[in-house]
């Protein structure tokens, strides 16, 4: 997967580091690389399913508690405000 422009990182690499990002698990400038790439690269912030990844985060940090009903309302929505940010900027 290609956005066809220069990152420093490429977008295949973006996407095998995404959960290690997400996770807290990049060193500071690994961090740095893939939140830059992120936010220059709209076809790669849709490209890892940003609603499979906060699905997942969610049940991995609540297990089996009940996830109150409009958080994913809200987390959805928020991501969706910085994919028409990215996309128009």
């Amino acid at each position: 997967m290609s956005c066809g422009r220069p990152h420093e990182i490429p977008c295949s690499e973006v996407l095998d580091r995404v959960y290690s990002y997400l996770d807290g698990e990049l060193d500071q400038k690994g961090y740095a690389q893939v939140k830059i790439h992120l936010e220059e690269c709209g076809p790669c912030l849709r490209e890892y399913g940003l609603e499979e990844v906060v699905r997942k985060l969610v049940h991995r940090y609540c297990g089996h508690e009940q996830v109150p009903a409009d958080l994913r309302q809200k987390v959805l929505a928020r991501i969706e405000a910085v994919r028409a940010q990215i996309e128009s900027g």
